[in-house]
């Protein structure tokens, strides 16, 4: 498979283009030459083949060519709005969950997490993790880069939903029915919501919120999953059925 980079810039066959440094500095990785063929994609559904034209210490154009048909996105767009779990695990949510076709990711603070972001390392994290959706997208094949919402408490967030929607909330109370009830397999089509706490689950009057938003409590089994596990295996179901 030939080098396939993100470009977060409008492609147009015929074009003539200046890389941006991290893909510029893929191509001199990969020591490819003038002539030689990759792949540009624009992160919004966007996708082209193209030639390297020339190449300098720091700099490298290429000729963009015809486009060429995307990886089709999940029928279903997914909105994950989830607890931000500690140390590095939001990373792989994040990598793992791009790769699964989500449409874009919400971090919250919650009452019980543990990871507290605030003012510019609030803003350094969301780049980092916008980062790691944009390589994920690229690795995987997707011509769509999921976007990252900054960081939200999960009161504020609430409180500016609209009025409609689609919305899921992953719980292990009694009445939560099981996913697939829900009525968001995979060929449903439409948007919805998923909202997943971080460790330890949303405190009770975070749930009680939630629920009055209009969020339907829904199960994946009997067994705790994770915090970064839970909303994953919900979006591979349903990736899976579609």
């Amino acid at each position: 498979m030939s080098l396939r980079l993100h470009v977060d810039a409008p492609l147009a066959a015929g074009a003539t283009l200046a890389l941006p440094e991290a893909a510029a500095r893929h191509v001199q990785v990969r020591r490819l030459q003038p002539g030689d063929a990759l792949r540009l994609f624009d992160g919004r559904g966007g996708e082209h083949d193209a030639r390297v034209v020339s190449m300098g210490r720091r700099d490298v154009s290429v000729a963009v060519g015809p486009a060429v048909a995307a990886v089709p996105e999940l029928p279903v767009a997914v909105t994950l709005a989830v607890g931000v779990p500690a140390n590095e695990r939001m990373d792989t949510l994040v990598e793992k969950a791009a790769e699964l076709g989500v449409a874009a990711i919400q971090p919250l603070e919650c009452e019980r997490s543990v990871l507290r972001l605030t003012g510019e390392r609030a803003a350094r994290r969301r780049e980092h993790w916008q980062a790691v959706a944009a390589a994920a997208s690229e690795q995987c094949g997707r011509a769509v880069v999921p976007a990252v919402a900054p960081p939200r408490r999960l009161d504020d967030w609430l409180a500016g939903l609209p009025a409609d929607g689609r919305r899921l909330l992953l719980s292990l109370t009694g009445d939560a029915v099981p996913w697939a009830a829900a009525g968001v397999s995979g060929g449903a089509g439409g948007a919805v919501t998923v909202l997943s706490g971080p460790e330890g689950g949303l405190a009770p009057a975070e749930e009680a919120a939630a629920r009055a938003a209009g969020f339907r409590p829904v199960s994946l089994g009997p067994r705790v999953l994770r915090a970064d596990t839970a909303p994953l295996a919900l979006l591979a179901a349903i990736a899976l059925a579609g």
